[in-house]
């Protein structure tokens, strides 16, 4: 069965109020949270971009059953794999099997080269990725490494460990990149909302090794109960981060996103985001993507009313996803812990 995650956008929101709306979706019937791990938001009008990693031990504290997972870049510019694998092996040591995997990919200049290092071209950010990856897959084995390759790492180990290793897995937006991918990575996350162009990606992916591995999704939509609204939204806090994934890579500031995408209108962003005030729909679009044999689907609300996204999929949406009786939603207003009963 497919398990639905709620998106955590460090970029959108204070910490704190997402550590309440981790509550809520917890409470709503959300199986999972994902969250993403920027440095800087896509534009300066979004104004947030918290440290996800902190903000992981207290969600995970703040929580009871959600499972949670994170993308973020082993290249060695803002995180050095060793640190990352410390990092990942510690929440799973806390909170044993609600951290079982970790997407990891190849990162874009805005949140990497903050550092000061070189930003190279995209082949060797490849080759970085899955050479910090392997350096991390050893360390969350036990091992203690020493390399010196493009990442150097000497006599590195991790001592506090969980009893099932985190899964390593990778990120592709692209036919290529799935392929790649299958051959070594410990699973698949793409993005998009349209099955039809999801099906090539999952299938390069399980034809070239990933046949027994797991594949994710996260879905980009846009709910509103208006029409109008629903459109306002995806392109009000959207638009940066529907520039093709070539131009994304290389734009240094959030500026530089919002100036880039100063031309896109609101009826382009149906390209990026799924857009609708029809729940049926909208429940029969994710069920066309689930079929193809996704493990967990990441829903991201990417604008308007957060706390009204996750009711009304709670209410309405995940019981027809998951065939199950919703939850009637008792929430504190001022961020203590939601209740839940059944309805």
């Amino acid at each position: 069965m497919t398990l639905y995650s709620y998106h955590i956008s460090h970029e959108q929101c204070p910490p704190r109020s997402l550590l309440a709306l981790a509550q809520r979706a917890e409470q709503a019937g959300f199986d999972g949270a994902f969250s993403s791990d920027h440095l800087q938001p896509w534009s300066p009008s979004q104004g947030e971009s918290g440290f996800a990693w902190a903000w992981l031990g207290a969600a995970l504290q703040a929580t009871e059953r959600l499972t949670f997972g994170i993308i973020s870049v082993p290249g060695g510019w803002r995180y050095h794999p060793v640190v990352l694998a410390q990092a990942v092996a510690t929440l799973g040591q806390m909170f044993p099997g609600r951290v079982p995997w970790v997407a990891l990919g190849s990162g874009q200049a805005m949140n990497e080269r903050a550092t000061g290092g070189p930003w190279p071209d995209k082949a060797e950010r490849n080759a970085r990725l899955r050479e910090g990856a392997e350096i991390m897959r050893a360390l969350l084995a036990g091992e203690t490494v020493t390399q010196r390759g493009r990442l150097t790492a000497v006599d590195a180990k991790v001592w506090s460990l969980p009893e099932t290793p985190t899964r390593l897995v990778g990120a592709a937006t692209s036919v290529e990149t799935a392929a790649w991918l299958g051959t070594w990575a410990d699973g698949l996350l793409t993005v998009g909302t349209s099955p039809e162009a999801l099906g090539p990606i999952v299938d390069a992916f399980r034809e070239n090794g990933g046949a027994d591995k797991p594949v994710f999704l996260k879905m980009d939509l846009s709910y509103a109960p208006d029409p109008a609204e629903a459109l306002h939204q995806a392109h009000a806090e959207w638009r940066f981060n529907a520039l093709p994934s070539s131009v994304a890579w290389e734009l240094p500031r959030p500026a530089d996103f919002e100036a880039a995408a100063r031309f896109l209108r609101p009826e382009d962003m149906h390209e990026a985001v799924l857009i609708s005030h029809d729940l049926p729909a909208l429940t029969e679009r994710i069920a066309a993507c689930a079929a193809l044999g996704f493990d967990s689907i990441d829903l991201h609300q990417v604008g308007g009313s957060q706390p009204a996204f996750i009711d009304a999929f709670g209410e309405r949406v995940l019981p027809a996803l998951h065939g199950r009786k919703a939850p009637v939603i008792e929430f504190d207003p001022f961020g203590r812990k939601p209740a839940a009963r059944a309805g």
